[in-house]
C-alpha cells in the first residue's frame, strides 16, 4: 500500500494523528465526540512513582494560571481576591491571575504579593495610534509582570494569525513580561489528524520570537476542551506534552526541553486536576471558569 493509500485508510471512519521522534510512536484516535484511545506507556501513567521517572521534572515550578477572561466586576473580584489572599495555597507553586485590563492595576494592588498578576493579551509595540490596544509598557507601569498571547479566542474569534503572535511575543519579551505562549488545534484539526502539524507549526513561531525561555510559559490548549466540559485524560494530556517537549529537544534545546514549563488548559477542575497534575510533562494549568471559583485553590494545591 502506497503512502496516500495508507493515509486515506487510516482518517476514514476515525482519523489517526502519528506523532513522530520517538522509536515508540504513540498513536492517538480522534471521533467526533472528541474521545481519543491511547497506547500509553505504561510507564507514563499515573503513578505514585511517575515522578521519580521524570527527573526534569522536579525542577519545573508548577504553574497554575487563572484565565478570568471578560468577567467580574470590581465587586466580585474583590470577593475573589479575598479568598484567594486567605487562601493556604502551595508554597511551591507559582500562580498567576490574568484580569480584564480595566482591572489590571485593582488586581494587582489587592491581590497578595505572592500572586502574580497577568494582562490577557498585549500589542507589538509600546505607543502610538492603536485604539483600543494595550501595551506592555502600560502593563509593567500597572506592576503586572506577565500576559497571555495566542490565547485561542485571540486567534479563532479576533483573528490573530501566527505571525501577529510572534511579534507580541517578541515584543512582550523584549519589554520584560513573562509571556504565557497559547497553542493548540481545533476539533476539526483534530480529526482531520493534523494535530501535530498544527501545534508544531504554531510552537515554531513562538520559538523564533523567543531569546529568554526562562520568561516563557507554553500552554497547551485544545481549542475543543475549552468551556465545553470535555477534557484531554490525563494520559492524552501527557501524550502531547511529551510530544511538545520531544520538539524543543529537537528544534531549541536539551536545556530548554527540560526546564520549559508546559501547562495544560481545557476544561480544568477540581475534580481532575490532581491526576493531571500527576504527569510527567504536565507542569501546572491554565484554568478558565473554575479560576473564578472557590475550586480554583484545590486546583492550585494539585501537588500539594
Amino acid at each position: 500500500m502506497n503512502p496516500d493509500e495508507q493515509k486515506k485508510r487510516d482518517l476514514s471512519p476515525v482519523s489517526t494523528l502519528i506523532f513522530p521522534t520517538a522509536p515508540d510512536v504513540h498513536t492517538v484516535r480522534s471521533h467526533p465526540a472528541a474521545e481519543l484511545t491511547l497506547r500509553t506507556p505504561q510507564h507514563l501513567l499515573s503513578s505514585p512513582g511517575t515522578r521519580h521517572l521524570q527527573p526534569a521534572m522536579a525542577l519545573r515550578r508548577f504553574f497554575v494560571g487563572g484565565n478570568w477572561k471578560m468577567n467580574g466586576n470590581k465587586e466580585s473580584l474583590e470577593e475573589l481576591i479575598t479568598t484567594l489572599n486567605t487562601a493556604s495555597l502551595h508554597d511551591e507553586t507559582e500562580v498567576v491571575c490574568a484580569a480584564p485590563s480595566i482591572y489590571l492595576d485593582f488586581a494587582r494592588s489587592s491581590l497578595d504579593p505572592r500572586i502574580g498578576v497577568a494582562a490577557q493579551n498585549c500589542y507589538k509595540v509600546a505607543k502610538g495610534a492603536f485604539t483600543g490596544e494595550i501595551s506592555p509598557a502600560m502593563i509593567k507601569d500597572c506592576g503586572v509582570d506577565w500576559v497571555i498571547l495566542g490565547h485561542s479566542e485571540r486567534r479563532h474569534v479576533f483573528g490573530e494569525g501566527d505571525e501577529l503572535i510572534g511579534q507580541k511575543v517578541a515584543h512582550a519579551l523584549e519589554s520584560d513580561l513573562g509571556v504565557i505562549a497559547c497553542i493548540g488545534e481545533k476539533l476539526e484539526e483534530r480529526e482531520a489528524g493534523t494535530t501535530e502539524e498544527v501545534v508544531y507549526a504554531q510552537t515554531q513561531v513562538i520559538a523564533e520570537n523567543v531569546k529568554d525561555w526562562g520568561k516563557v510559559v507554553l500552554a497547551y490548549e485544545p481549542v475543543w476542551a475549552i468551556g465545553t466540559g470535555k477534557t484531554a485524560s490525563p494520559e492524552q494530556a501527557q501524550e502531547v506534552h511529551e510530544k511538545l517537549r520531544a520538539w524543543l529537544r529537537a528544534n531549541v534545546s536539551d536545556d530548554v526541553a527540560d526546564s520549559v514549563r508546559i501547562i495544560y488548559g481545557g476544561s480544568v477542575t477540581g475534580a481532575n486536576c490532581k491526576e493531571l497534575a500527576s504527569q510527567g510533562d504536565v507542569d501546572g494549568f491554565l484554568v478558565g471558569g473554575a479560576s473564578l471559583k472557590p475550586e480554583f485553590i484545590d486546583i492550585i494545591n494539585a501537588r500539594a
